[in-house]
């Protein structure tokens, strides 16, 4: 099901030669001792927005997975509630970054030239 979602071309995320990237939450991105110490990385707008695309694909596809193995017997329900708990989280962020940014490009059409 979430596997449709992979095909959206808007977020094309380009992989680093050594694999790291950075974090997509706001907490270790922000707040982590090691980002503040660590050389600062140039990315694109872009980029991060379709790092943290994937991260909630990810989620949500863990989420998905979880039901299933839940339905199966295989996962207790505690791991279904948390998987399914992150990717709710997820998913209510990048819906508040897509309204953040809906609006401010209905603010931008608006302005006079």
């Amino acid at each position: 099901m979430i596997d449709a979602i992979n095909s959206v071309g808007a977020f094309s995320v380009t992989k680093e030669a050594e694999g790291t990237r950075l974090a997509s939450s706001s907490s270790s991105v922000f707040g982590s001792a090691a980002a503040a110490t660590a050389a600062p990385q140039s990315q694109s707008f872009s980029a991060i927005l379709g790092d943290m695309a994937t991260d909630a694909i990810g989620a949500m596809k863990k989420a998905e997975g979880a039901s299933i193995d839940s339905i199966r017997g295989t996962t207790n329900t505690r791991e279904v509630v948390d998987a399914v708990m992150n990717a709710e989280q997820s998913l209510q962020t990048a819906i508040a970054i897509r309204d953040k940014v809906v609006t401010a490009y209905l603010e931008i059409a608006r302005m006079q030239i």
